[in-house]
C-alpha cells in the first residue's frame, strides 16, 4: 500500500483498516515502517477531527480524589471548610483562584481544567 496523506473520512477508514491488518509487524520491518507512518497520520487526522477537551473541573477534582484515596474531609484541608469543600463538590460554590492554585499544588490537577466554566 502507497502511504499518503488522510484528507477524508474514506482515507481515515482505509488507514485504520491498513493498520489493523499490519498491527502485528516487526519493528524495523518495512510493513513495521508502514505502520509507524500510518499511526502518525490517523492520530494527526483524529486530533483535528475528533478533538478530546478537558474535563469538567469538579469531575476532575472528584476522579483525582478517588486516586488518591481522597475524602470530602482531606479536600476540606486542602480549601479551608469542610462546607466549602461540599459545596464545591456539589456545584454550589464555584473555584476561587486562590482555591484553583491549592488544588493545583495539592491535588495535581492542571489548572488549564480547573480554570474552566462549569454549572
Amino acid at each position: 500500500m502507497t502511504i499518503k496523506p488522510i484528507k477524508t473520512e474514506k482515507d481515515y477508514n482505509d488507514a485504520l483498516d491498513r493498520l489493523e491488518s499490519i498491527f502485528d509487524s516487526k519493528k524495523g520491518s518495512a510493513q513495521g515502517d508502514e505502520l509507524e507512518i500510518l499511526s502518525i497520520l490517523i492520530e494527526k487526522y483524529e486530533d483535528e477531527h475528533f478533538p478530546i477537551g478537558f474535563p469538567d473541573p469538579i469531575e476532575a477534582i472528584k476522579f483525582r480524589m478517588e486516586q488518591m484515596g481522597y475524602t470530602q474531609s482531606d479536600l476540606a484541608k486542602v480549601v479551608g471548610l469542610k462546607s466549602r469543600a461540599s459545596e464545591i463538590l456539589n456545584r454550589k460554590r464555584k473555584l476561587t483562584l486562590e482555591m484553583i492554585r491549592l488544588l493545583h499544588d495539592k491535588l495535581k490537577i492542571p489548572t488549564e481544567v480547573l480554570v474552566q466554566a462549569y454549572n
